[in-house]
């Protein structure tokens, strides 16, 4: 049975945000003084009295608003309350009861869902502002006095979702769901590509830079497994992140890198590999994730028969610490070879998971300087007495020497080109260490 879900709704700006960062107890949503700054909608996992449930935030609703981003803002607000379990209205106590509090009342009425009536921003402690009264008026039952900033009401209000739950059954964690990121300069094809793959408008599509914001989390089960889809705000280059919001949506983005399994590094075909893809693949390749090169909108290439080998090579030739990373040509817009994606990530996903015994990884080692002396220096020669793996995503190596002075790092490169060709390790990065006699163990 999947978990509940609790959509945090309202117009823009009454700290929904800041509600759903309380709630789950980390700053995954963004929070800024600024209405519209949630475009998307966003999941995380929270736990209240022995139940396990995900709660989502929102773009805040502006029924009447004609403002293209507000239209997409509530079309996802309206996404979510249908999938919805419980749905959080929150409103707030400065502005009372307002003409859009009114319109959303009516459109979670029309829902038929269980609605739980929050007004925010009551931070005083031991008296209710009178003014919370007015909230009766939008037909929704109780309201509850609620400080976002403060935490108080929370207990409250997640009592009162649980009481709407569904009784309690065994529910999926989706542990075994496989975490993918798709990263990319704006305006590269990554939300039309996380549509195409879910099958559904789940992120805000927009032909203009910087409309995704918040890295989204999106589930999807299917016939090649669980997957977790993480769309994230496109990276722009540093001197062009001006705005604080544009900041913490970069932010966002290297952090969905870390939470990430495997990923997706997107690349429009028409300009190739520019500086700025360079530095987001580098983002992957840091922090040691399983990665696929996506390169987008090859439909709009002109071809010959050799086209797609000599893009492969340009790519490898920019991207030459990736070179372990296979490359995939599709049309986001087409579906052109998109199928092939979960493919490649499952392949990839297990190649990063690989655990290699001891005995194979020496004799492997044996042989490698069998063929190929270690380096020497001064008369001293370079003595490997053994090699482990002692971690995986990505796969770690500890080598045991005489010196580390004396490993050269093009001998250690040598040795991981080994590695790769007797096992493959195809769509990881590969991290070794090198200890000498005396080193502590960590």
């Amino acid at each position: 049975m999947a978990r509940p879900l609790v959509a945090i709704v309202g117009r823009p700006n009454v700290g929904k945000s800041l509600l759903f960062n309380r709630l789950c107890g980390q700053r995954l949503s963004i929070v800024e003084d600024t209405p519209g700054v949630t475009r998307d909608r966003l999941y995380a996992p929270c736990e209240w009295a022995g139940r396990s449930f995900d709660i989502v935030d929102t773009g805040g609703i502006e029924p009447s608003s004609d403002n293209e981003i507000l239209r997409f803002m509530r079309e996802q607000a309206e996404i979510a309350i249908d999938a919805a379990d419980v749905i959080v209205f929150v409103t707030e106590i400065g502005t009372g009861v307002t003409a859009a509090d009114q319109d959303v009342a009516n459109l979670l009425l029309r829902s038929g869902k269980p609605v739980v009536l929050c007004v925010n921003k009551m931070d005083s402690v031991g008296t209710v502002d009178p003014g919370i009264y007015e909230f009766y008026s939008l037909g929704l039952g109780d309201p509850i006095a609620l400080s976002a900033i403060h935490g108080h009401g929370t207990d409250e209000l997640l009592d009162a979702c649980l009481a709407h739950f569904p009784p309690p059954e065994e529910e999926d964690e989706d542990e075994d769901a496989i975490r993918v990121a798709v990263i990319g300069k704006p305006n590269v094809g990554k939300s039309s590509l996380v549509n195409l793959l879910l099958g559904e408008n789940r992120v805000i599509v927009a032909d203009m830079p910087g409309t995704t914001r918040d890295a989204v989390d999106t589930k999807l089960e299917n016939q090649y497994g669980k997957y977790v889809f993480i769309d994230t705000a496109g990276i722009r280059r540093k001197s062009k992140v001006e705005d604080r919001v544009e900041k913490f949506s970069v932010l966002r983005a290297k952090l969905a890198i870390e939470r990430a399994n495997v990923c997706l590094i997107m690349i429009d075909a028409r300009e190739g590999v520019t500086e700025q893809d360079t530095k987001i693949a580098g983002l992957a390749h840091e922090a040691g994730k399983a990665s696929i090169i996506v390169v987008n909108k090859w439909d709009l290439v002109e071809k010959d028969t050799n086209t797609m080998d000599r893009m492969r090579k340009e790519v490898y030739r920019d991207l030459s610490y990736m070179t372990y990373a296979p490359i995939l040509f599709i049309s986001a817009l087409t579906g052109q070879r998109t199928e092939r994606i979960f493919e490649l990530v499952n392949y990839v996903n297990n190649q990063s998971a690989m655990r290699i015994t001891t005995g194979l990884l020496n004799d492997v080692l044996s042989d490698a300087q069998a063929r190929v002396q270690p380096p020497t220096d001064k008369g001293r020669r370079l003595k490997i007495y053994y090699m482990t793996q002692t971690g995986i995503r990505p796969p770690h190596f500890v080598i045991f020497c005489n010196s580390r002075e004396l490993f050269h790092f093009s001998y250690q490169r040598y040795l991981e080109n080994q590695i790769r060709s007797t096992f493959g390790l195809e769509g990881t990065p590969i991290t070794i260490s090198i200890r000498q006699k005396g080193d502590r163990e960590d």
